[in-house]
Formats: structure tokens, C-alpha cells, sequence
């Protein structure tokens, strides 16, 4: 049988040479030398002041929230439909994740569902680049500005893609970007804060050493300087390992998004047709970076039965992203019902740089008898 993973990461011989390097150098820890030169390279890709590589986009959440000043009581209002990072992040400076319903249609943050949340003790906005494709940033920073919020966007998802000619990751004047082993460029793990404002970045660069900044440029020095602790800081580092898989990686961005793009395009060919399931929506005014590839089936069919039937086969699935109100560790009382419907709905079949056509082909053939099946058992 030939199993057809939900993702795959397209690493090779030029990621191992580019490792081999780093043993050779002497400095396989963070904030060394590939890492700086790391840092470089996404800030000119991203045209923005600077870049500060971490160890995973949950840590550059998490930094973002410290450096903005975001303090007990506070409010941020977060994107409800994705994986629970931007509300964990609000939590562990003390502060209260208030949770925006989404779109239907991208299932991105719904820009007058922001507005409408929007009271005394809030400070700022998270939004999401929702499984690679960016939110309406045209709209949800307008509403910032005029009520003195910061927006930061979690584009965890989205290296590759674009809104209104800009890249996902410049799309607001925080964003955190992730290198998890499903992205379009990858690490394994890794992640990084990306911002116009040098101050802002000084902080989290130190707070993601334990506060006493880089052991590397301190060894630099002549002499012997000895570190002075002024602030709690975290083991956020990006390693020097890491970093040089990622600097060949992000030179592959647009050949790796490319292919992920003609699979999205065929099974959007193939699956225009079918009645049981939408396929994804991507508006005129940006590119998806196809982290994964979301479909939302009819209300007809059963998830759980279309997801045993493609696994038997070998065809990996899941569930799409979460719908964050509902998890047992917030107790949240608000309601997000678009979010909630999507949770329940929402399909992940394989979506990756490797996969053939005559796999995409055969992943739909499965989907569609096993949509069929569902559909007539529930109908009997």
C-alpha cells in the first residue's frame, strides 16, 4: 500500500551539508554565528528593521507579549480559530486572551468581530495567517490605530504567502513566524520574531538568553566580561544547527511553495464538483502558503468516519485547527460560533512539497467514496 503522509518536510542533501558545517565550526549553540547571519537574511526578506531567531513561534509569542508591555489584567484580543499558541502566550504574562469569532468563507479573524470586542482593558490584537493564508490586515490595523492597539501577526503558517503584494510576516509591526517540522521551510523546530522596531527587538534578543544577551558576541571580547542578569529571561535560543537547515530553506521558500501550490490547484480541480465539501477559499487580494489544505464538509457526512476510511487506505488526515474558546484550560463563556462550526467540520487531507499527482489523484478517489458512505449511512 502506499501510505501518503498528511505532511512531510522537504529536507535534503543541501540541509546536511549546510549542518556538517556548523559541526565543523565549533559552535552547534544558539545566537552563534549562523545564527546572526540567519537573522540578516529574514530581516531582508521581510524588509523590516530586525529578526530575532528563537527557538519555536510560541516563544516569539510569548516574547512579543513582554516586550508590548502586556501586563496582568490586560485584555488581547486573539483569533479563535487556530492552534491555542496566541492565547497560551496572553496567559503567561497574566493577561486575558478575549477570543474573536472568524470568517467562514478563509476562516481568518473576522475584522468587525475584533471591532466589536474592543473595551477599556484592551491593549492589542492577535491576529493569524489561519493554515497559511493571511487575515484582512488592511482592516485589522485601521481598527488598531484608531484605538492605540498593537497588532501582532502569527504567521506560524504562512512563510510564502501574501497580502495585497506584501509578505506574510510584514504584515503588521510584530509578527512571529514558525519553522515547525509541517512549514513551508523548516527546521524541525524553530521559530522567529520579526519587527520594525529596533527597541522591541533588543528585548526579546535579550530576554531569549536568560536576559543577559549573546554568550557568543561576549566571547568575542577580549578580556573576560562577566554577564549581569537585570531581568528574568527565558532559554529561547535558536541553535546554530537549526539555523543553518533554515538559511537553506528559506532559499527554497518560493521553489518548495510553488509545488505545494499545484497540489492545492489539482485538488481543487478535482474536488470543484463534489457537493459534500468546500474546498478552500483564497480572495483575489493575497496567496496562500498551503500549510495545509482545509476542506469543510457537509453537515451530511461524518468526520470521524471520512477520517478512518482515508487512514485504513494509508492516506493520512486531520482536523484542521481548533476552535480555542471551547478548550477545557480557558473556561471560556464567549461564543464563537463560526469558529466552532468550522472545529467540527474542517478536514486536513495530505498537503506537502512532495506529494505526486497520481497521490493527490488517488487521495480524492478515497475522499469521495468515503464522503458517499458517510453521507448514505447517515441519510439511512
Amino acid at each position: 500500500m502506499d501510505r501518503i503522509p498528511l505532511v512531510h518536510s522537504s529536507l535534503g542533501e543541501k540541509e546536511l551539508a549546510a549542518v556538517a558545517e556548523v559541526f565543523s565550526s565549533g559552535w552547534p549553540a544558539g545566537q552563534g554565528p549562523r545564527g546572526k547571519a540567519l537573522e540578516t537574511q529574514l530581516a531582508e526578506r521581510y524588509g523590516v528593521g530586525d529578526a530575532v531567531a528563537l527557538s519555536n513561534c510560541g516563544a516569539a509569542l510569548h516574547l512579543a507579549m513582554l516586550a508590548l508591555g502586556v501586563k496582568r489584567g490586560d485584555e488581547v484580543i486573539v483569533a479563535d480559530y487556530t492552534f491555542p499558541a496566541p492565547a497560551h502566550a496572553v496567559r503567561y504574562v497574566d493577561a486575558v486572551p478575549v477570543f474573536a469569532d472568524v470568517r467562514a468563507d478563509t476562516g481568518t479573524v473576522d475584522p468587525q468581530a475584533v471591532a466589536d470586542l474592543i473595551g477599556p482593558r484592551t491593549v492589542g490584537v492577535i491576529a493569524v495567517d489561519t493554515v497559511g493564508l493571511p487575515a484582512d490586515y488592511a482592516e485589522l490595523n485601521s481598527i488598531a490605530d484608531r484605538h492605540g492597539l498593537f497588532v501582532v501577526e502569527d504567521a506560524a503558517c504562512a512563510v510564502g504567502a501574501t497580502y495585497q503584494g506584501r509578505q506574510a510576516g510584514a504584515l503588521a509591526p510584530v509578527a512571529c513566524l514558525s519553522f515547525h517540522g509541517r512549514k513551508g521551510a523548516t527546521s524541525g523546530e524553530g521559530g522567529a520574531l520579526i519587527t520594525a522596531d529596533p527597541a522591541l527587538a533588543a528585548d526579546a534578543r535579550l530576554r531569549s538568553s536568560f536576559g543577559i544577551g549573546s554568550i557568543f558576541d561576549q566571547a568575542q571580547t577580549v578580556g573576560l566580561p562577566i554577564p549581569v542578569f537585570t531581568d528574568i529571561g527565558y532559554n529561547y535560543k535558536l541553535s546554530d544547527i537549526a539555523a543553518a537547515i533554515l538559511q537553506v530553506q528559506l532559499e527554497r521558500v518560493e521553489e518548495l511553495l510553488e509545488r505545494r501550490s499545484a497540489v492545492a490547484a489539482r485538488y481543487a480541480e478535482l474536488l470543484a464538483d463534489e457537493e459534500l465539501l468546500t474546498v478552500p477559499h483564497v480572495p483575489q487580494d493575497r496567496t496562500h502558503a498551503w500549510q495545509s489544505y482545509v476542506v469543510t464538509l457537509d453537515r451530511t457526512v461524518d468526520r470521524g468516519e471520512v477520517a478512518t476510511a482515508l487512514r485504513a487506505q494509508g492516506i493520512g488526515s486531520g482536523h484542521g485547527t481548533w476552535a480555542t474558546h471551547l478548550q477545557p484550560v480557558y473556561r471560556s463563556k464567549q461564543r464563537c460560533p463560526v469558529s466552532a462550526d468550522l472545529f467540527r467540520r474542517n478536514l486536513a487531507v495530505p498537503m506537502h512539497a512532495e506529494l505526486t499527482m497520481s497521490q493527490v489523484e488517488r487521495v480524492v478517489e478515497v475522499l469521495r467514496t468515503a464522503l458517499r458512505t458517510s453521507a448514505s449511512g447517515r441519510a439511512a
